[in-house]
Formats: structure tokens, C-alpha cells, sequence
């Protein structure tokens, strides 16, 4: 059945769905207070970030002659905020629809979803996880509600320092490998094996990680208390800088709350040449993957030349919120036209 018809059939649905621009009004008021500026990013781009976990979403621009240029659909507004960043805008957030391809069956993805993304400049990432509680308390007094949040059955009291733990702690604690041993190839290999995991030669490093971050790890994490997971490996940096005392991690972190793996945060790289590397050496990965091949945004290489201050940032699923103050268990109760509905064969 479609929203639409379950809304004209049970008119009460209709205040779980407006809970949603409640919500974004919320992290709209929270970034003014904090006087951050709100900025509108293009969904229609020349040249995407280069990110081999993801498939874009290609199409073409015609001009009036009909002459084709290869266009994509925007997968964050990363690159365009980092941009206003370098040219001096300081601290600034945008709430936007982003595109990721063959992201479907699933209950926490929509291929077309909407995205919070804010900068913070001259903070690192530490500083954001403050961010992200002071954040989710201010929405929940907006909603009316205290310092006690409930999903799923389990109140959480998001007031309180939340817990943190590095993936090394957590790698420890929940799937009894010692992490420094695991950023070995062969030692990764090794491990994956005894621990029962389908080991093949084709297999990178990073899906060996996959299958046990995703098996043994992330299920813990937000269960009872939010979350913070960070210090991600080196190889797993992104668009991150790596920590200075130690290479092999990077200055990353995610959280988690009920389960709900609500958002991805960097001390950003600031260094053009190692951008430039690691972008050249993603667009490789996406040919190998057999992804859909793009050429990346050169521009952004050539703004980091320019001169980005120290800034920190990141990415929040906003409908994945949405779900958390919702208690629901499906991205698609969340939107009044899920993928799902409009693309169902």
C-alpha cells in the first residue's frame, strides 16, 4: 500500500510524519544558536568526490544543441562546503537530498535520502562528538521531551558523557583480536580464517575488516547507551587526516544510538597532495569494483592548494534521525515517498 493511501485510510499517521519538519526546524534553531551559516549545495554535478563504497548516479546534460555532457547525482555536499570553507565562509551546515545507487532492501538506506552535514573550523573531531550530544539533546527539548530518549524499548539518557571506544577497544572487547596484529595483511587473513570467515585471494583487506566490524562489532554498539566508536584504521581515513602519533589510525569517529549508525566524522585532510592520492587511488578501486567510472572533482584538489584552515565535519543520516525520535524501525515510515513505493516492480 502506498503512504499516501495508508494516510487517507488512518489520518493518525499523519503526526508521525509531521514529527519530521519538527525535527528539522529543531537542527535548524541549534545551528543558528551556534551561528553556524546554512548553505544550499548543488545536487547536479560536473564531477563527484571519489568514493569507491558508493555507486553514483550518472545521467546527462544536454545543451541546446543537444550536445551530451556526463553529469551525476550529488552523493553529499561535502566538496562544495569544503570549497566555501577555503574561500572564508567559517562555520556552516547544509540539510540537502544526496543520491547513492543500488542502495535498496534495506530498512535504514533510501537511495535518494536527505543529509545534515555541518563544519566546524579550527575544531577537530573530539570537538564534534560535543557537538553531536549538545545536538540531539536540544532536539529532544524541542519535541517537549527531557534528557530521556526512547527507542525500541530502551530509554537512553542522552544528557550523559556518552560512552566512547576506539575500534581497537572495541575489536578487543567483542571479537577478541588484537587490532594492531589485524592491520597486517597476512595477520588479517589469518585471523578471518580461524574465526570461520570466507577468506579468498581476491579479498582487500578493508572486506575482511567488513565482515567482522558488520558481524561482531557494530552490533553492540548504541545498544544501551549512545555510542561513539573511533580512532578507524588508517585505511579507512577517507577524507580524514590520520593521527600524528600513530599512522596506522585515523582521526574518525561514528555514533550509534539504538542500534542506528547515525553519523560519520573527520578531522578533515587538509593536504592537497595526499587528497590528490587518495582520491586517484579510489577512482582506481571504483574500476576495479566494476562501479560506475566518473572522473573526481578536480577543482576541490585545487582548493585544498589554496589553503583550507583546520576544520572538522560531518556527515548525519537526517531521516535516519528522524527514525530514532520516531521509534521506527524503517527509513521508508519516515518519507512520504520512499524508494521503495516509487520504484516497485
Amino acid at each position: 500500500m502506498k503512504t499516501w493511501e495508508k494516510l487517507k485510510q488512518n489520518p493518525a499517521l499523519w503526526e508521525q510524519y509531521f514529527q519530521r519538519e519538527r525535527i528539522i526546524k529543531a537542527v535548524r534553531s541549534f545551528f543558528q544558536q551556534e551561528k553556524f551559516h546554512e548553505v544550499e549545495t548543488p545536487v547536479l554535478l560536473a564531477h563527484p568526490a571519489a568514493e569507491s563504497y558508493l555507486d553514483v548516479f550518472e545521467t546527462k546534460l544536454l545543451d541546446r544543441d543537444r550536445q551530451e555532457t556526463p553529469a551525476y547525482l550529488s552523493t553529499s555536499p561535502e566538496l562544495a562546503l569544503k570549497k566555501l570553507i577555503v574561500a572564508g565562509i567559517g562555520n556552516c551546515f547544509s540539510i540537502t537530498k544526496s543520491f547513492r545507487n543500488m542502495e535498496t532492501d534495506s530498512h535504514t538506506h533510501n537511495p535518494e535520502f536527505t543529509i545534515l552535514e555541518w563544519y566546524r573550523v579550527g575544531a577537530t573531531y573530539t570537538s564534534l562528538m560535543d557537538d553531536c550530544q549538545r545536538m540531539l539533546v536540544s532536539i529532544n527539548h524541542a519535541l517537549g521531551r527531557g534528557d530521556t530518549l526512547t527507542y525500541q524499548g530502551t530509554s537512553f539518557n542522552i544528557s550523559l558523557p556518552w560512552e566512547k571506544i576506539t575500534i581497537k577497544e572495541a575489536f578487543k572487547q567483542w571479537a577478541q583480536i588484537d587490532f594492531d596484529a589485524f592491520l597486517d595483511d597476512k595477520q588479517a587473513r589469518q585471523i578471518a580464517s580461524q574465526k570461520g570467515y570466507t577468506v579468498e585471494k581476491q579479498n582487500t583487506w578493508e572486506e575482511l575488516y567488513d565482515q567482522i566490524y558488520l558481524n561482531e562489532i557494530e552490533p553492540h554498539l548504541g545498544k544501551t547507551k549512545p555510542t561513539i566508536i573511533y580512532e578507524f584504521p588508517g585505511a579507512l581515513a577517507a577524507l580524514s587526516k590520520k593521527k600524528k602519533d600513530n599512522q596506522n589510525y585515523a582521526e574518525r569517529f561514528e555514533w550509534y544510538i539504538g542500534g542506528l549508525e547515525l553519523g560519520d566524522c573527520y578531522t578533515e585532510l587538509t593536504s592537497w597532495k595526499e587528497q590528490q592520492e587518495r582520491f586517484d587511488w579510489e577512482i582506481q578501486e571504483v574500476k576495479r569494483l566494476g562501479k560506475t567510472p566518473y572522473e573526481y572533482d578536480h577543482d576541490f584538489i585545487d582548493a585544498l592548494k589554496a589553503g583550507m584552515p583546520d576544520t572538522s565535519g560531518i556527515a548525519v543520516g537526517l531521516d535516519r534521525l528522524i527514525m530514532l525520535f520516531t521509534d521506527t524501525t524503517h527509513i521508508q515510515d519516515t518519507l512520504f515517498f520512499p524508494g521503495s513505493e516509487l520504484f516497485e516492480k
